[in-house]
Order: C-alpha cells, then structure tokens, then sequence
C-alpha cells in the first residue's frame, strides 16, 4: 500500500478514468471534455458534478476568460444517465416516494451556464439529446461537428420539456419550430440545426476543436471581461422585460461602463492599431 495516497498498485490500476477532463489553457480559454465516451456521456453521476465543479473553478479563476464544453467519444451527451430499466423503475413508477429527479440529473440546473460571467461555448461533437440538449443550448454560443445528430426525445419517452429548454428554445429558433422539436422528438443533423439557428457554424469533425477554440481565444484576447460579463446578464435577464425598460437598464449600464479602465484601454487600444490588454474579471471585481 502506498503511504502517500493509501491507494494499493493494483487499486489505482483498475481506478475509472475522470468523468470529465479540465485543461486551462494559456490563452485563457478553459476546456472541459465529458469523458464517459463508453456511456455515450451521459448525464448523471460523476459527469454532472465534476462538470459543475470544474465550471465553477473557471468562473472564479482570473486566468479563465472563455469557458469550451465538448465531448469524447461518438457523443456530446446522450441524455440523462437513467441506468437500466430496473433502475429507472425502482426510482420512478414503482417508488412509493417522491421521486427524486435531482439524483438522476444532478443539483443544478442547466440554466446555471447562463448565470456564469464569463462565455460559455459549446462544441458539439456527436450526438446531443434530451438533458444533453437542454446543456448545449444553455451555453452562449454553439459550434457542431458535421452529421451530429439532434433531439429533444422527450415526447418519446414519456417526459416533458425539461429544465427550461421550452423557455430558451423558442428564443433560439423562433416558436412554430420550437413546437415541432419538442412535440415531435424528432432526429435531425447538425446542417439543420445551423438552418434553425441553434448552432453558429457545422464544422468536420477533425476540425470543430481547433474552429471552436479559435473562436474562443480571439474572444479571450480582444474582449473586454467585463463587458461580456455585463452583456450575458443583459441578455439573459432582459429576454422577459418591456422593450423601455431594457434601454433605460442599457442606459444605465452603458454609463457605468464608461467609469471602468476597460473603457479607455479599448478606445486607447482602437486608435494605436494595436491589440487590447483588458485585466481579468476578478481584479475588476
């Protein structure tokens, strides 16, 4: 037995891989990867909480100025881990309690993305659907991997709209689609789904990393933090308001950000014809 760690040779041997896999980047991009690729990466688990914990870790990490999600394997995430259907039936219809959904999914919703500061994207290497759906649209911007396939399932497996996806959908894709997806639970590739609007860009699959993290590191060199922290809130929290009160908020914002350093180093920056030098978020905060 090791007298460091307490763990045998023959214990750390057949030890499972991490369910996701967090690389800090010295562009300041952080990528997380759900690495359950033998699962389909399914949500659940050890995914969910590592996928938290390390979302959380880049949010209060200045060095962290773009966050990347993907996948490893044939899929982004297949949906909710639900086990077998012995499983799924102990804990749902033959359960005499209340069934606890949070233990399938996890604690925290997914509309948790959209209350981090810093950009969320998603690069969507394979299949997506159900919880996994409700993940990917719940990141700011989305990139795919050419043939992904999409769905919401939902209707096909006895559930509901799940977790806000009947909120965020209808926003990314206008409502008349929005009622076809989630209604239907119909497949359909990722060429559509950049038809539709719910991805930026379909890329081949040997090329969505480097695209998605050429993106997000542009991002993280040329754009000010906390202009992009402000603006996640604007849009996210302005999307249920009256069109006058979001320009008087606007306006608002609008003058407290001509008080900050980020300001005049991005006019200084504008007239020198030279890259800007924005300070993390953190040291603003």
């Amino acid at each position: 037995m090791s007298v460091a760690d307490g763990v045998t040779a023959s214990e750390a041997a057949t030890e499972p891989p991490p369910a996701v896999l967090y690389e800090v980047r010295d562009s300041g991009v952080a990528v997380l990867t759900f690495n359950r690729p033998e699962r389909m990466n399914a949500w659940g688990g050890a995914l969910a909480s590592g996928f938290y914990s390390y979302i959380e870790q880049a949010e209060a990490d200045p060095r962290v100025r773009v966050i990347v999600m993907t996948g490893r394997g044939r899929a982004f995430c297949a949906g909710a881990d639900m086990g077998g259907l012995d499983t799924i039936s102990a804990t749902t219809v033959d359960s005499a309690s209340k069934t606890d959904v949070s233990a399938l999914v996890a604690g925290k919703h997914p509309y948790f993305l959209t209350q981090v500061s810093k950009p969320v994207i998603a690069a969507i290497n394979g299949a997506v659907a159900g919880m996994g759906l409700s993940q990917a649209l719940m990141a700011d911007v989305r990139f795919a991997a050419a043939g992904a396939k999409f769905t919401t399932s939902f209707a096909r497996r006895g559930l509901i709209a799940e977790y806000g996806i009947s909120w965020i959908l209808p926003r990314l894709v206008g409502w008349g689609i929005a009622v076809d997806l989630l209604l239907s639970g119909r497949t359909f590739l990722a060429e559509e789904a950049a038809e539709l609007g719910l991805v930026k860009e379909v890329v081949a699959p040997e090329q969505l990393m480097e695209r998605t993290l050429a993106y997000a590191e542009d991002i993280a060199a040329n754009c000010a933090p906390s202009s992009m922290a402000i603006m996640k809130q604007q849009l996210y929290a302005d999307a249920g308001l009256p069109m006058i009160e979001t320009s008087n908020k606007a306006e608002k914002l609008m003058h407290e950000s001509m008080t900050r350093t980020d300001f005049l180093e991005g006019i200084t920056a504008f007239f020198e014809k030279r890259p800007p030098n924005f300070p993390p978020l953190a040291a603003q905060d």
